[in-house]
Order: structure tokens, then C-alpha cells, then sequence
């Protein structure tokens, strides 16, 4: 059985996004390109924001744990 693919490190360059004809367009690294309409760009930019809020508490938990 072949070994599972290597997860790629965490991006730390952010998106760039733009409107185009009534869509939102959300251009990242490595040239990953997404469209949206506007309510799901408005949803993943809430889902985005909620979820860095919590991982920054985590990375806080943790470097607390470890005496940082």
C-alpha cells in the first residue's frame, strides 16, 4: 500500500481577494484560485475569522503549557 502524501506546511502568505462580474475571486500561494459568489466568500471569510481566533488561543495554550 503506498504511504499517505505528505501534509504541505501551513501557508503564511495571505490571499488576495477581488471582485469580479458579481463573483469574488480569491487568488492564493502556489496559484491556488477559488471563486465564490458573494454570500459563500461572506460565509468562508467568517468561518476564516472564527477559526484563526481560535487557533490563536490554542498557539497561546500551548506556549503556555510549554513555559513560553
Amino acid at each position: 500500500m503506498p504511504a499517505p502524501p505528505a501534509v504541505p506546511p501551513p501557508q503564511t502568505k495571505a490571499g488576495i481577494a477581488s471582485a469580479e462580474d458579481g463573483l469574488v475571486v480569491l487568488d492564493g500561494p502556489d496559484g491556488v484560485a477559488v471563486t465564490m459568489t458573494p454570500d459563500a466568500a461572506t460565509r468562508t471569510g467568517q468561518n476564516l475569522i472564527s477559526a484563526a481566533e481560535i487557533a490563536e488561543r490554542q498557539r497561546a495554550d500551548k506556549d503556555r503549557s510549554e513555559g513560553q
